[in-house]
């Protein structure tokens, strides 16, 4: 089933229906056979996106520009370093001037409110790459790589380690509530989701059938895992607690030994990346036959296509 998504914007997936999250899955799936094909279909020829980026990346970025050149279309990369974003120009002004040059705009930074202002007086399509509350363009990368290794995403159980108030663990927990995925978060307790998008994602968990959970409890969090997932200790931004993130965290790392605690042989790793080999997780768990990373980079090129392709 088609919908019409023109000229919707992307900055989280809350406001995305689970058949509209389907679609883009589906679409996703779609666009990653036809590159395998070969197919070469131009469908942004002739347009233009801005990418915004206050934070480095490497997927995100790479992500964004190869799917939108591939079809054709004319990506225009701006760091903070480029443009007067929030700085001599107000984040409003800024707006409305991108709007009136590019088809799309994309933003990857800090706080969410820069990009609900960019979607608000731009008047095109605004795509959310990463703030520190959202990732939403991820999430639908991992949800589409778990359908790829399991057929289905609906009732498995996917379990995210480590520091579950980041925005990889917030987004994760609002698409798998949406979608009928078990979700688990295994965090000290100062780290695990705050009760607001808890008591939000537990009436979409409602909806869909799924369970959500959150513990403290590595042995009992992690078994009968279909995913284990976990993200870096220190996000951007927080580098001044770096010494103690890691002292709290160390009991959390996925190792081979965590692995084995699913009970289950075809548990799979996921990790966002960039990874701190060592840290979040050992050498072993993310190079062995497990880990499901480099499929999961792969598949931000193809679910960014698929939003750009729906709402431009």
């Amino acid at each position: 089933m088609a919908f019409n998504l023109k000229g919707r914007s992307l900055l989280t997936l809350k406001d995305y229906s689970p058949e509209e999250i389907r679609f883009l899955l589906d679409l996703s799936h779609e666009l990653k056979r036809q590159r395998r094909t070969g197919a070469v279909t131009q469908l942004f020829l002739g347009r233009t996106l801005a990418l915004l980026f206050e934070k480095r990346s490497t997927r995100t970025r790479c992500a964004f520009e190869t799917a939108f050149g591939e079809e054709g279309g004319h990506p225009v990369f701006l760091s903070s370093q480029d443009i007067q974003l929030g700085a001599k120009e107000s984040i409003e002004d800024t707006a409305r001037v991108l709007g009136r040059m590019f088809d799309a705009i994309q933003f990857r930074g800090f706080e969410q409110k820069m990009v609900e202002k960019l979607a608000e007086y731009s008047g095109v399509p605004v795509y959310n790459g990463l703030t520190d509350l959202y990732h939403p363009t991820q999430a639908l990368a991992d949800l589409m790589t778990v359908e790829e290794v399991f057929g289905t995403a609906k009732g498995r159980k996917v379990v995210f380690v480590g520091d579950g108030r980041n925005n990889v663990a917030r987004s994760l927990l609002i698409i798998c509530a949406k979608m009928g995925t078990d979700y688990t978060v295994v965090a000290p307790a100062s780290l695990q989701p705050d009760k607001e998008t808890l008591q939000l994602c537990g009436g979409y968990a409602e909806a869909s059938g799924s369970s959500i959970s959150v513990t403290d409890d590595i042995p009992k969090g992690v078994k009968d895992a279909d995913v284990i997932y976990t993200d870096v200790w220190v996000s951007m931004g927080e580098e001044e607690k770096s010494k103690e993130r890691l002292e709290m965290l160390k009991p959390y790392q996925v190792s081979e030994d965590m692995m084995a605690l699913t009970g289950k042989r075809e548990t799979i790793f996921m990790h966002c990346l960039p990874a701190v080999k060592g840290n979040e997780v050992s050498f072993e768990v993310i190079e062995s036959a497990a880990s499901r990373v480099w499929d999961e980079a792969e598949n931000r090129k193809h679910t960014i296509k698929a939003v750009m392709l729906a709402t431009i």
